[in-house]
Order: C-alpha cells, then structure tokens, then sequence
C-alpha cells in the first residue's frame, strides 16, 4: 500500500466540465468559455515572443511577471506590489489556503457556489465550513464575527449569477476575522466590482482570471490584487516560473486592448439579457445573471430532462446533480445565433 496522505486518499476530486473531443460540432454552453475569439493583439503578440524560429522558448521567462503585473496595475489602480500573477485564478486559490489555511483550521465558503474550494481545502487539510443563502441572496446565519481562517465569497455567484452589492461585500469584511477572498472570476459583466475594498481593508483579496471575459481560458491566466505583505507571502508559495513565455505575451496584449475588450462584454451582456427575456417566455424561472450565464429552471423543475433534451441535439449545457441545484441548469452565454439555436432547441424539448 502506497503511503498516501490520509486526505488525500479519501478525496474524490474536482470534475471539471465535460469538454467533447469533438468540439467544433457541439455549441458548447457548459463551462462559461467566451464564444469569441481574443483579441487579434494576443496572436500578434506570441508571434512575435516566438520570433523567426523560436529560439525564445530554449529560455525561461521572467519569474516575476513584472511586466504583467505593472499592466493591471495600471488598468486598475494599483502599485505593482499589490498585483500577483497565476497560472488561473485557480493557483491563487490554491495559494491562498495554503498560506493561511494550516490543518485542521477552518475555511469558510457558500453553497452553492465554487466547489473547487472543497478541493483545495482538502487538499491541504483544511476543515471546511459552509453557509446558505436567504431568499433575497445573503449568506444564512453568517456570525457577527467568523473565525475561520479565510472566506472565499463568488460574485458574482456561478451557478446562479447574482451579485452581492458592495455595501454587503464591505460589511462582510468587517465582520472577517481572517481573509475575505472576493473571487471576481465573472465580475467583468457585472455592474460593479469590490477591488476598492482591497485599498480599505487589509483583509481583502480580490481574485480575477482572464478565461472568460478576455476568451483565454486556453492559456490559464489570472492575478489577485492584495495588500502588498499578502502578495509576498504568496510569492514565497508560488511555482517561481508559472506563467510560460507565451502566456505572459499573450496577457499584456489583451489587457492592453481594452477597446476590444469592452466590444466583447456588452455583446454578451445584451445577448444575456436577450435570452433571460426568451427563456422567461418558455415559462423557465430565471435568477437576473451579472456573469456569463444563466441558471434556468423549467416549469416541471426537472432540469435533467432538459439537459438530456439539449444534450441529443448536440447543445452542451451545465447540469448538478446536488439536490439545491438538480431542479435547473446553468447556461454558459454564447454568441447571438448560438442562443437562439438553444432557444429553438429549448421549444422543442417542451
């Protein structure tokens, strides 16, 4: 017998979203992907970092990500110091628990929301403690003061699409005795953000990734914004080459193009907003969705039978087995025709 941790040998694991191998003959709706290609600066870039014939690559790229760093600096506000760069917003995660998360202390999460976060706390040990929500989108029976070690808050929330409002982001904070980690991985088709409360209060981390609204999920690339002893604590824990050469070429050329960027948000914020309305027509309950998707729930709640309906007709969306979410399925948003194929296929299915 392999001497295995005991966590470890017990923990079933993250599953992700299924990605068919052939993808170009699905509309592949189920892991919240951007249905438009990034920006025309990002191949231009790699072009270019790969040059005539790629000698680049024989060398390694800067540890640092300086360059990167500087740029969402300067796109948000911040000093270099308080910007870290990840490989997905999913490292950082991963770093965070584990440079405030020893074993057997307490991380705090809501259910429903990122289950990846069971993972990571198992992975390093941790105990892990969730929380509901109301009928009007708080957390149920969070304490005056929470104890456990970090919070990690999803908004807006997948599956379900909603935000919290600031003004609750903030109070929240205060009442965190350890780290409030306010995961903003959809915030770039929200109305607002919280990276304002990382400048107020020292225990806030506000963590981004560029997989869905900047359409790079391919390259895994993603940052936090923290209080600059934050980020060199998570320095100190981070693979000291985690972002390849291509990666970081790619980063620095779609942030800069933010003309492109903004083009790409409000075409899916409209095309979401459009389908909310078209799917309410059907009879489906709809929670109003700042993020990239929708959750929707037919008439009969038997959010299976629809899955299976749209999966026979080559539509891939988002089903949970968990009891709090069997009854809908969450809707990644694509580009205009997509949407209307699925709303097509959605009357079919009846």
């Amino acid at each position: 017998m392999l001497p295995f941790r005991p966590n470890i040998a017990a923990m079933a694991g993250y599953v992700p979203g299924y990605q068919p191998p052939d993808v170009a003959s699905w509309i592949k709706l189920n892991t919240n992907e951007n249905p438009y290609p990034p920006s025309p600066e990002v191949m231009k870039a790699i072009l270019a970092e790969l040059g005539g014939d790629g000698a680049l690559l024989r060398t390694y790229p800067s540890a640092s990500s300086q360059a990167l760093r500087e740029t969402v600096g300067e796109l948000y506000g911040f000093d270099p110091s308080w910007v870290i760069m990840a490989n997905g917003s999913d490292e950082v995660l991963n770093n965070l628990i584990r440079a405030f998360a020893g074993e057997g202390e307490e991380v705090g999460y809501i259910h429903p929301s990122y289950s990846y976060y069971a993972t990571l706390a198992e992975i390093q040990g941790a105990r892990v403690r969730t929380f509901g929500l109301t009928d009007d989108f708080r957390i149920a029976g969070f304490p005056d003061r929470y104890e456990g070690k970090l919070f990690f808050l999803t908004t807006p929330n997948s599956p379900l699409g909603f935000a919290f409002p600031l003004s609750y982001i903030e109070e929240l904070a205060t009442r965190c005795a350890g780290v409030l980690v306010v995961d903003e991985a959809y915030a770039d088709f929200a109305d607002g953000n919280a990276l304002e409360l990382v400048k107020k209060h020292e225990n806030v981390v506000v963590t981004r990734t560029l997989s869905k609204s900047y359409s790079l999920a391919g390259m895994r690339l993603g940052f936090a914004v923290a209080r600059p002893a934050v980020i060199a604590a998570l320095d100190k824990i981070r693979d000291h080459y985690n972002l390849d050469r291509l990666a970081q070429a790619a980063c620095v050329a779609s942030l800069r193009d933010q003309a492109y960027f903004g083009d790409c948000t409000r075409r899916i914020r409209e095309t979401r907003d459009w389908f909310i309305a078209e799917i309410r027509k059907l009879g489906y309950d709809v929670i109003p969705s700042q993020g990239n998707f929708v959750f929707a729930a037919p008439p009969d709640r038997n959010g299976k039978r629809i899955y299976d309906g749209l999966y026979a007709r080559k539509i891939l969306v988002r089903h949970f087995s968990d009891p709090l979410l069997a009854h809908g399925m969450r809707i990644s948003i694509g580009t205009r025709e997509e949407m209307d194929k699925t709303i097509a296929a959605l009357k079919e299915i009846g």
